[in-house]
């Protein structure tokens, strides 16, 4: 949501599909400076729009993961710290600013349209079920590098929830939530969502990327 919530991934519906035709000059075929400052000038005039970037950010990651995982199924060494980048961004950007924003504007929405209470909040709880799973599949992550023996099913298995998990996640709201908020949603609305969280500027696809991120924005940027 360009007020802080900012694929081509397997499970994504087609809803997301056409959004990222429609977009997909700013999120995956630009360089990352200009896919940010696009992206900040969306979160000033469309909201929705800024919300869908922030899900196509996300998915691109997801993808990224996924393909780790891949290596690991295969029976070969994957790019372990890729992959604590990813799920501490996800971690922290997602988990603390996105996903904190859109339960503001889940329950905005549901004043405005109650035939939706029930996905709301279901979506509201998915929050807590990804944010529960990312930080368990880090975890199995960060002590592999650190030198534990940890049994690739182990990680495989975690990573299944996490990642089955969020592109269902992101799929529903994009097909369910986002084209209503536009229409429902007031100037007040985007207002109490944007002020719920303070604001943090986003580690990675921001203005100011943090230096700990720069091997993953080196690779989103071979992937765009």
């Amino acid at each position: 949501m360009g007020v802080g919530l900012q694929a081509d991934v397997a499970g994504i519906a087609p809803t997301l599909d056409r959004r990222q035709a429609r977009m997909r000059g700013i999120v995956f075929h630009l360089g990352l400076a200009s896919r940010t400052d696009a992206s900040r000038s969306i979160a000033v005039t469309d909201p929705v729009a800024a919300w869908h970037t922030e899900h196509a950010y996300f998915a691109q990651l997801l993808r990224l993961l996924r393909r780790e995982i891949d290596v690991i199924h295969a029976g070969e060494d994957p790019n372990y710290e890729l992959m604590v980048d990813i799920l501490s961004y996800l971690h922290e950007y997602a988990d603390r600013v996105h996903h904190p924003r859109e339960d503001v504007a889940f329950a905005r929405l549901a004043r405005h349209c109650p035939d939706m209470k029930v996905v709301l909040g279901r979506l509201e709880q998915e929050h807590r079920v990804i944010e529960t799973a990312g930080i368990e599949l880090l975890s199995r992550i960060e002590a592999a590098v650190g030198g534990e023996v940890v049994p690739r099913e182990k990680i495989e298995a975690a990573a299944a929830t996490f990642l089955v998990y969020y592109e269902s996640h992101l799929a529903r709201e994009e097909s369910e939530v986002l084209a209503r908020a536009g229409k429902h949603l007031t100037p007040a609305d985007w207002d109490a969502v944007r002020s719920s969280v303070a604001s943090i500027p986003d580690p990675v696809f921001g203005k100011d990327p943090q230096e700990r991120f720069r091997a993953l924005r080196r690779q989103i940027a071979r992937e765009s």
